[in-house]
């Protein structure tokens, strides 16, 4: 049987659990080839052996990814062993202090901004043209509705995402021309390590988990998504477009 994704490359981010594990093992049951970033080496040797039992194959890339420089230099190998990138799923973040603006020191400020929007946009500045070289490049970057919902107690985290959408936004309005699609998911509640800190008194058994999400991330990497500049409400199952404020 032809899987739809065979012979693309895919990477994604904070591959080593929750939704960017769910998402690298269901690409590459699809067919692509996962290169998968993430801090955790233990988290990523357990999902090449899962992918690897799917019959599937991956390259393990241990990177903070508040190394900049490292980003870099992966988009160069990137570019040396595959010559292209045909998938990037942006899915690393965290999610900073639950306290109030004036109770937060710096320090955590800039952690979050470095991981959820400064590493980002240099993934976005070093993929940008291996995705390009691809006949169907696709980009999704995992948000949050917490960037439009502007939770009190949530002020970096909030703050973060809305950044990192108007980010993909403008890429997406750049890149409008060419063969790239690029969009944003917002997964909603979902049973992950990272809401179950922010949230210690919610029952997970409620809340989906992210291996339901991640089928719904799949098309969105497909070379049949023709959609850029959206996205897709996971809680909702619902495509959107963005509108300026009333």
């Amino acid at each position: 049987m032809t899987k739809p994704l065979a012979s693309r490359i895919a990477l994604v981010t904070g591959a080593s659990r929750g939704i960017g594990y769910a998402t690298a093992r269901a690409l590459a049951r699809a067919g692509a080839h996962i290169v998968a970033v993430a801090r955790t080496q233990g988290g990523l040797e357990e999902l090449d052996d899962e992918i690897r039992k799917d019959g599937g194959s991956a390259t393990l890339v241990p990177l903070n990814l508040t190394d900049f420089d490292g980003i870099a230099r992966l988009s160069v190998a990137l570019h040396e062993r595959h010559g292209k990138l045909d998938i990037l799923v942006g899915n690393a973040g965290v999610a900073g202090p639950s306290s109030p603006l004036g109770h937060i020191e710096l320090k955590p400020w800039n952690d979050v901004i470095a991981v959820n929007v400064t590493a980002n946009f240099q993934l976005i500045r070093c993929m940008d043209p291996l995705l390009k070289v691809s006949d169907a490049g696709r980009a999704v970057f995992v948000t949050s509705g917490a960037a439009s919902k502007a939770n009190a107690y949530q002020g970096p985290y909030a703050a973060s995402k809305a950044a990192l959408d108007t980010l993909v936004r403008s890429w997406a309005n750049e890149t409008v021309s060419t063969k790239l699609r690029v969009n944003l998911f917002s997964p909603g509640p979902i049973r992950t390590r990272m809401r179950a800190s922010v949230f210690p008194g919610e029952d997970p058994m409620t809340l989906d988990t992210p291996e339901q999400a991640a089928e719904f991330i799949v098309p969105m990497c497909a070379p049949e998504w023709n959609e850029t500049g959206k996205l897709y409400d996971y809680k909702s199952r619902t495509l959107m477009s963005f509108h300026p404020p009333a």
